[in-house]
């Protein structure tokens, strides 16, 4: 059981005791000082929530709306619908700020507070610290009873984010109905099962076929879309010879594909394929967290643009981005960042321009993916005991490989020639994540596994 306080928000298992995990007393608890945090120097405030299909989220939710109400703050209630579409309606709705309800790509015992600012992206360091030192202090002042805020509700937004993916001006619907593709689509339980199919449709694929589509969050795999948890979809797409598969994770803000023989497309390579066809369309840079595949670098090259690497987390590619001015970024787990449509991961633009892409290539989506070069990411991580002190060991790692290329601006990567392996914290989970990437698969398993061991000596 845990409860993970970050800047970003707050995430943790349901159930169990106060501070250790995500309570109702600590959802009342963040959602109060949240709500505090925008009520400071202003006289009214107005929130946009949304959660995804996890077990606990209508508890959750109605914990969340509540406490608003009770700070005197006007509500906007999404219900069931999608991280990307609750970032577009904060601003549709000219608010204050939203909070997303999901835990993402995390099993169905998380649940998660996620915070926006009024531009509908995640809230900065300094907004985050200033929320979890309210709620440590509980620095709380509610409404009397005349000056309650209240709720509406709203779930019209689903639709309006699928009709601006559709308009979108590299998107190309008619190209797309033209290939007259079937698609599978993994939704695992959760809000990808209302949004994929209204979006697939809307872009004009009539055959449309759902795997775990009952919105219950008993999700049927680990929801975290990786070729591991995937098997279901490959099997699916051979046996229904599907020109391809689609697999979201439960808040539909991260996407990957499946070829039609059931070989993956490559989590990694949904960012690397969308910004090909973009860059190929406007020129520009691009932008990835420092965990992603050095292929969208070599893609952006060729277009004759700047690519620049972040510190993993999505605030940290949306802060380099808009720096650099980047035409499209993201990160190498499917997340896709369009800036013109706004700044957040969300795979139904994501799923708009890898389709348009495929529908300009005569073949089909394996043929597609052999455009581009097979490096191999190697993914681990290793569980944390508490009281790990990580600073001091990335330090003796560190020491180890001094006569490396070392970069030490988001946990610890490592170059070895044209190989890389980076070494961080998660933000999410009490874990060391480790990441390595070769030409060869054996290699980058072979460079993770050395580090592995590191850790484990050093520990």
């Amino acid at each position: 059981m845990a409860l993970i306080k970050s800047i970003s928000g707050i995430r943790g298992t349901i159930g169990g005791l106060p501070n250790t995990n995500l309570t109702p007393l600590d959802i009342v608890r963040f959602s109060a000082a949240y709500g505090s945090m925008l009520l400071s120097g202003n006289k009214s405030a107005k929130v946009v929530v949304g959660r995804d299909g996890r077990i606990s989220g209508d508890m959750v939710n109605q914990l969340v709306l509540q406490t608003l109400v009770g700070l005197g703050i006007q509500v906007v209630d999404l219900g069931l619908s999608t991280t990307p579409t609750v970032e577009m309606a904060v601003k549709w709705e000219k608010a204050d700020g939203g909070i997303i309800i999901t835990a993402s790509h995390n099993p169905k015992e998380w649940n998660a507070l996620k915070l926006l600012n009024s531009d509908g992206e995640f809230i900065s360091a300094e907004a985050g610290a200033q929320v979890l030192e309210l709620a440590a202090k509980e620095s709380f002042k509610f409404a009397p009873v005349d000056k309650l805020g209240s709720i509406t509700t709203n779930d019209t937004y689903l639709d309006k984010h699928i009709e601006v993916v559709c308009n979108h001006p590299l998107v190309n619907v008619e190209a797309i109905r033209a290939k007259n593709l079937k698609i599978v689509v993994d939704a695992i339980n959760s809000s990808g099962a209302i949004a994929m199919p209204k979006l697939l449709k809307a872009l004009g694929v009539e055959e449309v076929i759902v795997l775990n589509e009952e919105v219950n969050g008993k999700f049927a795999h680990n929801p975290e879309p990786l070729p591991e948890n995937l098997s279901g979809l490959s099997a699916e797409v051979k046996k229904k010879d599907a020109s391809l598969g689609i697999a979201v994770d439960p808040d539909v803000d991260r996407l990957c594909f499946v070829c039609e023989d059931g070989s993956m497309f490559g989590e990694e390579f949904t960012l690397v394929a969308v910004a090909d066809y973009v860059l190929s369309n406007r020129k520009g840079n691009t932008v990835s967290n420092m965990s992603s595949t050095k292929a969208l670098k070599e893609i952006t090259l060729k277009h004759g643009g700047e690519y620049f690497p972040s510190p993993v987390g999505e605030v940290n590619v949306v802060k380099k981005m808009k720096e650099m001015n980047a035409v499209i970024g993201g990160e190498g787990n499917g997340g896709i960042i369009m800036p013109d449509l706004h700044y957040g991961r969300d795979a139904l633009i994501g799923t708009g321009l890898f389709l348009s892409a495929l529908a300009q290539h005569k073949n089909g989506i394996k043929s597609f993916r052999s455009r581009y070069p097979d490096y191999f990411i190697s993914k681990n991580k290793i569980e944390l005991e508490q009281n790990i002190d990580v600073k001091d060991l990335f330090e003796k790692i560190k020491k180890k490989y001094k006569k490396q290329p070392v970069n030490t601006e988001d946990g610890l990567k490592i170059e070895f020639d044209s190989d890389w392996v980076h070494l961080r914290t998660s933000n999410t989970e009490p874990i060391i994540r480790i990441y390595a990437e070769s030409n060869f698969e054996t290699t980058a398993n072979n460079i993770a596994l050395r580090l592995m061991q590191d850790i484990k000596e050093f520990l």
